[in-house]
């Protein structure tokens, strides 16, 4: 049986949390602690050092799930969960002022990690708002020489997130 290690990011409040807890097959690991900042107006907890969950694929493969801090300032802990890892999954809050440039902001971060291996665009809160258009973020992404899966996802639903993860794993398979 093999191990697999994913990264889930995305900017505070996109649902990495959410998104492991929705498909660990443990108890997820959580590193939560009182907002301070400018986002205790948005969400009275942030992850400060990771969550943690893993599951069993079909065939299995172990899966192990790291979720990062979504604030930049904790760009030291992107770069310490990335090692080993096998692919990126970037959560896109669509609810933000400028979803695509949130996205740029985290390829941009990861760009090494992501050039090594691979990523999964995850667009969440489609159903507050549903702009911008899901053909704008694969522009996005050609512009920068990428090509990802960019998919509509409810970090809640197991499917959604189990989803997001087959797409990763079938990404670097063929890859």
């Amino acid at each position: 049986m093999s191990e697999i290690k994913v990264i889930i990011t995305g900017t505070p409040g996109a649902g990495k949390t959410t998104a492991i807890a929705a498909i660990s097959e443990v108890p997820p690991v959580r590193t939560d602690t009182a907002t301070t900042d400018e986002l205790a107006d948005v969400k009275s907890e942030t992850t400060v050092a990771m969550d943690f969950g893993e599951l069993t694929l079909e065939d299995g493969q172990k899966v192990f799930l790291y979720g990062t801090p979504g604030q930049q300032r904790f760009e030291f802990m992107w770069k310490i969960l990335v090692q080993g890892g096998l692919g990126l999954i970037v959560l896109v809050d669509c609810t933000r002022a400028d979803p695509i440039a949130d996205m740029g902001m985290y390829l941009d971060n990861f760009a090494d990690f992501v050039a090594e291996t691979g990523a999964v665009i995850g667009l969440v809160k489609r159903d507050v708002n549903d702009t911008p258009a899901v053909d704008d973020f694969y522009q996005a992404l050609s512009q920068r020489g990428l090509m990802f899966p960019v998919l509509e996802v409810d970090v809640r639903e197991q499917g959604d997130v189990s989803l997001m993860i087959e797409a990763l794993v079938s990404l670097l398979e063929f890859a």
